[in-house]
């Protein structure tokens, strides 16, 4: 049966992200897996960011509505924020990269970004899946220079300046 206890604090220590949010350092308060009570882990905006057995550990940090839980582990500089969801036995690590846009174009899509290997961006809205690049292509062949497409526009380059390409 799994413990409902609170199995971290957040500590005093605190730093602020490059979105300009403060986040605080965890702190074990209860055995989870391999970290101990006293263990320090990473950083989160706030409690609700991380529940279930999941961890944050390293320079890796959680803000806004995103959600860590289960036996996720998000470590290494990994950085989860907006609306995101890591759960189950799910690990983000490393210069992992992600971000979401809600609410965007005619249908009111979420947009996902991410660093896939070999530091290539991955988009996805509704149904495409593609690079950044073929998301632009898309972007104007399906839109041009109406509305949605200066909303996805917008975006593309927030995703531009967020991850340096």
């Amino acid at each position: 049966m799994e413990n409902k206890e609170k199995h971290f604090c957040l500590t005093d220590e605190f730093k602020v992200n490059v979105f300009g949010v403060k986040v605080f350092r965890i702190k074990c308060t209860r055995k989870v897996r391999e970290i101990e009570v006293g263990d320090l882990g990473g950083w989160v905006e706030k409690e609700d960011n991380l529940s279930g057995n999941a961890w944050v550990s390293g320079n890796a940090w959680v803000s806004g509505n995103a959600e860590v839980s289960g036996n996720a582990k998000v470590y290494g500089n990994a950085e989860v924020y907006g609306d995101a969801k890591v759960y189950g036995n799910a690990e983000v690590y490393g210069n992992a990269d992600y971000c979401c846009f809600q609410s965007f174009g005619s249908a009111g899509r979420t947009t996902t970004v991410f660093r896939e290997k070999e530091n290539k961006l991955k988009v996805r809205c509704g149904c495409f899946s593609g690079t950044l690049e073929e998301f632009e292509k898309q972007v104007e062949s399906t839109h041009g220079d109406n509305q949605y497409g200066k909303e996805y526009k917008a975006i593309i380059n927030v995703i531009k300046v967020k991850f340096g390409v």
